[in-house]
C-alpha cells in the first residue's frame, strides 16, 4: 500500500509508539549504564591496558576524530572463540542508518526521547547548524523500511527545532511521487501537488539507496550521504576492501578491524572453487542486499547446489569463511572461529547471537547510542542434522521479507541489553568496550574510502569507483 508523505508537528512523541512494547518497562544492565558513562578517556585507557600493543595515542585520536563523512552508524559482530579458546569480537558488517532505537532501554529515565534525543541533538543538528552558505526549506526524514523508529526520529527533530518534520517514505516506487531531486541535488517532498524544499534530511533509506538518491554531493544536507553506502556502509564488498586498506595503514599502531577471511570480487561460478577451500562450509552474500537478505550459509552440497540455481542479479559475490559450531566451521587463514553463542537456557540449548553496535558523531569524536543482540530461530547443535537448514541455526536478523517486498520483523528473538536478557550473552564489559573500539575502527575506515572516492567538485570519481568494484549491474543502478 502507497503512503504519502506526512506532516509531524511539535508535541506529537509518543513513547509507546516508538519503542518496542518489551522496551518500554525493561530497566537497562549495570554494564551498559556503566560503559554510556564512561566518556572516550576511560575507555580508551581500559582498552589500552588489554591491549598493551596498542599505541594509546592512536586509540584516543580515533575516539575523537570527526568523520568527514560517515556520521552515524552501527556494526553487527559476533563473539567468537578460537580452537585454542582465544575469545575475540569480529565485525560481520557494518550498516549505514542502523536500526537501534526501537531495541534500547532508556538510559535515564528522565529523559522520554532516549537515544532518538541524543542522536539528533548531539551529531545530526550540530551538522545543520555548521552548515554555511546550504539552500533554505525544512526538514524531513526518508525512510523505506522501520516506520516505528522513523516517525520516532521525525517527531523528536520536530520536539527538537519546534518546526514541523516532513516524514517521507521513499521506496524506488517513490521517486517522484512523495520527494524528488533536481539537477542540483536539491531534495524537495511532494504533497498534495506542491514540492516542497528541504535543507537537510535524516536518512534511513537502506535497500539500493543509490538508484534513487544522488551519490554526489548534495545541496541538501543528508544525513549520511549515499557515498558512504557505496564505499562500506551498504557495500560489503567494497567494505572489505576498506578494513584491509585501513588494517595495513595502522600496522605501526597496533589497532586492527577483525573479520572472516573474505575473499572479494568472486563470480558465481568461482563460488564452488572457493567454497571447497574453505573445507565446504563458507558463506556466500550478495554484496548490496542488506536486512539479512542475499546471504547464504553453505555447509553442504545441498545448499550449494541450491545458491547456484537462483538467478541472481549481480555480477559479483563475497565469500567468508562460517562461523558456526566447533566441528563445521570454515577452515581459515586465521583457523576456525566458532560462535561463544549465549548461556545454555534450561534445555541445555545454545544460540548463536549477534550484537548490533550503533554509534554517532558529535564535534567532539564518537559516542555510543545504542546496543542490542539477537539470536538464531534454532539452537546451535554439535553436529548438522541431514536436510537441516544451515541459515535456521545461524541467522540472526530479525527482518523477513514479504512477498509483496515489505518487511516484518520477529521481535521474539530480540535480546534486550536489560538486567534480564543481556546476562544470557555472556558479555563483560571488556567485550562492550572491544565492541566499540571495533565499531569505531570500521566507520572510520569507510569513511576514508568514501574521502579518497569524492573529487573536488563533490562527485564520485566512477573510474576508481568501478575500479574498486567492478560490478556492471551495480554500476548501472547508481546516480553518479
Amino acid at each position: 500500500m502507497l503512503t504519502d508523505a506526512a506532516l509531524i508537528e511539535p508535541g506529537e512523541f509518543e513513547t509507546d509508539h516508538h519503542f518496542y512494547p518489551r522496551v518500554l518497562n525493561a530497566h537497562i544492565h549495570p554494564l551498559i549504564q556503566n560503559l554510556m558513562d564512561m566518556g572516550n578517556d576511560r575507555i580508551a585507557s581500559r582498552y589500552c591496558h588489554l591491549h598493551p600493543e596498542v599505541d594509546a595515542d592512536a586509540v584516543h585520536r580515533l575516539l575523537s576524530h570527526v568523520p568527514r563523512f560517515f556520521r552515524w552508524g552501527g556494526c553487527d559482530l559476533f563473539h567468537v572463540t578460537s580452537e585454542e579458546g582465544r575469545r575475540q569480537v569480529v565485525v560481520i558488517e557494518t550498516n549505514s542508518s542502523p536500526s537501534g532505537q526501537k531495541s534500547m532501554p532508556r538510559i535515564n529515565e528522565s529523559m522520554e526521547k532516549a537515544g532518538y534525543e541524543r542522536l539528533l541533538s548531539e551529531s545530526f543538528m550540530t551538522q545543520v547548524q555548521r552548515r554555511k552558505g546550504g539552500p533554505k526549506g525544512g526538514l524531513a526524514v526518508l525512510y523505506d523500511k522501520n516506520h516505528m523508529e522513523n516517525s520516532g526520529y521525525a517527531a523528536t527533530l520536530a520536539d527538537l527545532t519546534g518546526e514541523d518534520v516532513w516524514l517521507v517514505p521513499f521506496h524506488a516506487t517513490d521517486i517522484n511521487r512523495t520527494a524528488s531531486f533536481d539537477d542540483k541535488g536539491l531534495l524537495y517532498v511532494h504533497k498534495n501537488g506542491e514540492k516542497i524544499p528541504i535543507r537537510a534530511a535524516f536518512r534511513y533509506v537502506t535497500q539500493q539507496p543509490w538508484n534513487r538518491i544522488p551519490s554526489h554531493l548534495t545541496r541538501t544536507l543528508i544525513y549520511n550521504p549515499v557515498l558512504v553506502c557505496l564505499s562500506g556502509g551498504r557495500n560489503k564488498l567494497v567494505a572489505s576492501k576498506a578494513y584491509d586498506i585501513y588494517n595495513a595503514s595502522q600496522i605501526t599502531s597496533g589497532l586492527r578491524i577483525n573479520t572472516p577471511e573474505t575473499i572479494w570480487d568472486v563470480s558465481k561460478e568461482e563460488v564452488p572453487i572457493w567454497v571447497q577451500r574453505m573445507g565446504g562450509v563458507a558463506v556466500v552474500k550478495v554484496p548490496y542486499s542488506n536486512a539479512g537478505q542475499g546471504v547464504y550459509t553453505i555447509t553442504s552440497d545441498e545448499e550449494l547446489a541450491n545458491f547456484m540455481e537462483i538467478d541472481h542479479v549481480y555480477d559479483h559475490y563475497i565469500v567468508q569463511s562460517l562461523i558456526g559450531n566447533s566441528r563445521w566451521s570454515s577452515q581459515s587463514q586465521f583457523g576456525r572461529l566458532f560462535h561463544v553463542g549465549t548461556m545454555p537456557d534450561r534445555k541445555m540449548n545454545f544460540y548463536a547471537a549477534d550484537l548490533r553496535f550503533m554509534v554517532a558523531v558529535s564535534p567532539n569524536g564518537f559516542f555510543p547510542v545504542a546496543i542490542y543482540a539477537r539470536r538464531a530461530r534454532k539452537p546451535l547443535t554439535t553436529d548438522l542434522p541431514a536436510g537441516e537448514r544451515s541459515w535456521d541455526m545461524l541467522g540472526t536478523n530479525l527482518s523477513i521479507k514479504n512477498s509483496d517486498g515489505s518487511f516484518t520483523t520477529q521481535p521474539e528473538r530480540l535480546l534486550l541489553v536489560d538486567s534480564r536478557d543481556f546476562n544470557r550473552l555472556g558479555f563483560g564489559l571488556d567485550d562492550l568496550i572491544e565492541s566499540y573500539l571495533q565499531t569505531v575502527m570500521c566507520i572510520a575506515a569507510i569513511d576514508e574510502m568514501a574521502t579518497s572516492l569524492i573529487n573536488t567538485k563533490g562527485r564520485v570519481r566512477k573510474r576508481l569507483f568501478k575500479s574498486i568494484n567492478s560490478d556492471q549491474r551495480l554500476s548501472d543502478e547508481i546516480i553518479f
